[in-house]
């Protein structure tokens, strides 16, 4: 559980950190990360994340789920450099209570600076109908005892 400094009340949320060193390609010429390349570094943290409750999305596909982004928010505060020691967090919020699960991002530099934030939208989404459908019970057991008091 996370603690907020600012009320004193205690945030109930699912939190994953991930670390990664930026690539020489991930950078251009002035060897800043790519603006574009931050989607990507949210889809490490999302997927490392499910992971680490024991899933994959290759799991949930196999199970009939895919998770497409519906939606893509990003703002660049600081930039990451090339062999820079990024730390991706990645939060749940909110449990779903639908069709749609949303990530948050925080990316930080060694020191701490907070570098980028950011949200992603996921649909969940039945491989043999093609429609929208509920979070799957086995991903939402998992999720769950991360919001209850």
């Amino acid at each position: 559980m996370e603690y907020c400094t600012f009320t004193g009340i205690q945030a109930i949320m699912y939190e994953h950190i991930t670390n990664l060193r930026v690539r020489y390609a991930e950078t251009d010429q002035m060897n800043i990360v790519y603006y574009g390349n931050y989607a990507q570094y949210f889809e490490v943290g999302r997927a490392e994340s499910i992971r680490d409750l024991g899933f994959s999305y290759k799991i949930m596909e196999e199970r009939g789920i895919l998770m497409p982004v519906i939606s893509l928010q990003i703002n660049y505060l600081r930039p990451a450099r090339y062999d820079d020691l990024i730390t991706i967090k990645t939060q749940l919020r909110q449990l779903p209570e639908k069709y749609e699960i949303t990530f948050h991002h925080e990316v930080f530099n060694e020191r701490k600076k907070l570098l980028t934030t950011g949200q992603v939208t996921l649909l969940f989404m039945d491989i043999a109908s093609n429609k929208r459908t509920r979070m799957p019970e086995y991903l939402f057991e998992k999720f769950a005892p991360y919001f209850t008091n």
